[in-house]
């Protein structure tokens, strides 16, 4: 049955590639994305596809834009927009952390409350969140970007328990280390504003950690599979590999000593 979707940051990477797959298997997509220049280049890709897509900006933080989005009625909201930024907790500037909140977590909770409200009217919907195995497992120098996919879990948990009585499911999605660009340039960005000669803590190379990425297609895949789905797990680790590393992490948190 074709559905109604709505996707934030669909100018790249995993939105972009879903976007497609996902309007490729017939349904109704409203993809969006932060800049102009994506608008025009994903629609043109979907022409080149012979695929019916329609692509809106939405750069989350313009009042303008947000106020368009909500004026489409549908039946899934996947927020999969974000941001990473990198460096030591101790260090990063507060201006970095609060505009990773702002993108990550603020502006997608206020797109989702605008299209849920829609969705206990109509008495259905579904809300997918892009969250991150960075929401299960913190690591060294992205402890920013962590935050934010924490932060995204305990809304997306506290949602699903709350809006099943309303008929609205609530889902996340893990993905690991995959090969968009977006770790890559979110490993850098401390390059922006850190300064060796002035830093208190060594940065690390990032090198090694990034060279193991994953192909994103794998990805995609799988969220064009389970976006529509009617039933599928609540939380999809992907690749499946992980899921014990980061059951390991956890229990290394508690048994940690200081």
């Amino acid at each position: 049955m074709s559905k109604t979707i709505f996707i934030t940051g669909a100018g790249h990477g995993f939105g972009r590639g879903m976007a497609l797959g996902l309007a490729r298997q017939g349904h109704r997509v409203i993809a969006s994305a932060q800049i102009r220049p994506q608008v025009w280049d994903l629609t043109e890709e979907a022409k080149r596809q012979g695929i019916e897509l329609e692509v809106i900006k939405l750069d989350l933080r313009d009042p303008i834009d947000m106020s368009h989005a909500l004026t489409y009625d549908i039946d899934i909201l996947v927020n999969n927009a974000g941001i990473m930024e990198s460096g030591a907790m101790i260090e990063i500037p507060l201006e970095r952390v609060r505009e990773s909140f702002e993108t990550n977590v603020f502006r997608h909770l206020e797109l989702t409350q605008g299209f849920v409200r829609k969705m206990i009217r109509q008495g259905h919907g579904k809300v997918v969140w892009v969250s991150s195995v960075a929401g299960i497992r913190t690591t060294p120098f992205i402890g920013t970007y962590s935050a934010t996919k924490h932060a995204i879990e305990a809304i997306a948990w506290a949602m699903k328990e709350e809006l099943e009585p309303c008929g609205i499911k609530v889902a996340t999605i893990n993905p690991g280390p995959y090969l968009t660009g977006f770790n890559d340039t979110g490993a850098i960005s401390m390059l922006e504003w850190y300064d060796p000669a002035k830093g208190l803590i060594k940065l690390p190379d990032a090198g090694s950690a990034l060279s193991h990425q994953y192909d994103p297609q794998d990805m995609i895949d799988v969220m064009v599979r389970l976006i529509p789905a009617d039933h599928h797990p609540y939380r999809t680790v992907h690749p499946e590999e992980l899921v014990g590393n980061l059951k390991q992490f956890e229990a290394g948190v508690w048994n940690a000593e200081v």
